[in-house]
């Protein structure tokens, strides 16, 4: 599957907000966007126009970034999201966080998205009791999501919920540390989704 291989900090830079793509290193003296707080490139430092399109554009851009998409993933949720009831872009953020990698990561199991994402691909993920290692496999209200046997012991789980002291569980989620494992409580509410995005001009992007 195509993904973006390139520096993370780069995208950090470039939307001129920390999005937290690095784990750890996003909360150090080491990030990009604290170093050197200006988008990459020789053209960085001079300041952009404003425009209407350039700040929908931004969004749609913040919003693919922070979640791991590329384009075409991003559009396939914005049209379904679409097509549901209610409000577009609110639809589209309850897709994007009900993600299996995003819920591994919100559960504190995992750095970022990018090790939730591996962490999955890679087996160590039972979604009510079956091992899933799709990281858009869509949980729901009342799914389990738990750490494989074997793989509780992996570093890379333990450096994890070591670090997800700093990551605050949201109301729509439950974990229970000792048994590595969490649930679904419910889908998740505008409030609950603490994803800096203003969706309404991922909305009116699209919608031209």
């Amino acid at each position: 599957m195509a993904r973006y291989t390139g520096a993370d900090c780069r995208l950090c830079r470039r939307e001129g907000i920390k999005l937290f793509l690095k784990g750890d290193r996003c909360y150090s003296d080491k990030c990009g966007v604290e170093r050197r707080p200006y988008p990459p490139g020789q053209a960085g430092k001079r300041r952009p126009r404003d425009s209407e399109y350039r700040g929908q554009l931004r969004e749609k851009q913040k919003a693919k970034r922070i979640y791991g998409l590329l384009e075409k993933q991003f559009r396939s949720y914005y049209e379904l999201a679409n097509r549901q009831q209610g409000i577009t872009g609110e639809n589209l953020l309850r897709l994007l966080e009900s993600r299996l990698d995003n819920v591994v990561y919100r559960l504190g199991f995992a750095k970022s998205r990018d090790e939730a994402r591996q962490i999955v691909r890679h087996n160590h993920i039972m979604v009510n009791g079956r091992r899933v290692n799709i990281p858009s496999y869509r949980v729901r209200p009342g799914d389990t999501i738990a750490i494989a046997g074997k793989s509780k012991d992996l570093l890379v789980i333990k450096t994890a919920l070591i670090s997800s002291e700093k990551i605050e569980v949201p109301g729509w989620l439950e974990v229970d540390i000792e048994k590595l494992s969490g649930k679904v409580l419910s889908v998740p509410e505008r409030d609950q989704i603490d994803a800096p995005v203003h969706e309404q001009l991922i909305v009116e992007l699209y919608s031209k």
